[in-house]
């Protein structure tokens, strides 16, 4: 009886191997089995982005006190982008990816000697920094031997930003230019009509975005806002999706 039990055990265990990986090993079919030797392609990037800044405090004196910044929260936001690949040999691909950000950072200044922190028309310790800059980047992407319907990589490279909104009656105004490096991975997953890769990637940025020209649309009450700060350099993290 016992021998009987572990038979049906067996085939049972064996019927339900069958049912269930020889559907995945027919969706294991290769989708779109020669985009990748294209020599162009085209696409379309939607992501989320997490912007920040390194802040460098200027350490002055300004009306008696002397302030110090940081940037208090991250707040979300999103880019929209297009994708242009040329490739270079099997595992390498040179890329050209321009798009649209949509950023803010929260500044939070606090004074030295604990005093509040007080602007003209109830401005207080926080200020909101809004940015809508155009990326130009550039990229090498190395990717692993595909293995099935999935590809990972890892991608580098760097380019030149352009702010193209700027409120001239925010009390911290940023520069029109940047430059910066980008590093990150993804993976590439091969449908039946497209490839969609999700990508996470880091950018830094090397030029002071801090606008120190004159100004005469703020409030001389509103001045510690930039005079406390010596340098802004930003940085992002962006999750990026695809649809290549």
């Amino acid at each position: 009886m016992n021998i009987r039990r572990r038979y049906i055990v067996v085939l049972c265990l064996l019927s339900f191997s069958a049912a269930v990986f020889c559907p995945l090993r027919a969706q294991q079919a290769m989708n779109r089995p020669y985009v990748d030797d294209k020599l162009f392609h085209f696409g379309f990037q939607l992501g989320v982005n997490f912007s920040s800044f390194s802040v460098t405090d200027s350490e002055q004196e300004i009306n008696g006190e002397i302030y110090h910044a940081r940037v208090s929260s991250l707040l979300p936001g999103f880019h929209v982008g297009f994708v242009t690949d040329l490739r270079l040999c099997q595992y390498l691909n040179l890329r050209f990816c321009p798009g649209l950000q949509f950023s803010s950072r929260t500044l939070s200044y606090k004074t030295e000697s604990g005093n509040p922190v007080i602007g003209s028309n109830g401005k207080g310790p926080n200020i909101d920094v809004l940015a809508i800059p155009v990326y130009l980047p550039l990229y090498l992407k190395w990717s692993a031997a595909r293995e099935g319907n999935y590809r990972p990589y890892v991608i580098a490279g760097g380019g030149a930003s352009f702010n193209v909104s700027r409120d001239h009656e925010k009390p911290v105004l940023l520069n029109l230019t940047d430059y910066f490096c980008e590093v990150g991975f993804g993976v590439d997953f091969y449908f039946n009509w497209f490839k969609f890769c999700p990508e996470i990637t880091y950018r830094i940025g090397f030029a002071n975005q801090l606008y120190s020209g004159t100004r005469t649309e703020v409030a001389p009450q509103d001045a510690f806002y930039t005079g406390a700060l010596s340098r802004l350099t930003s940085h992002c993290i962006c999750l990026t999706f695809n649809f290549e």
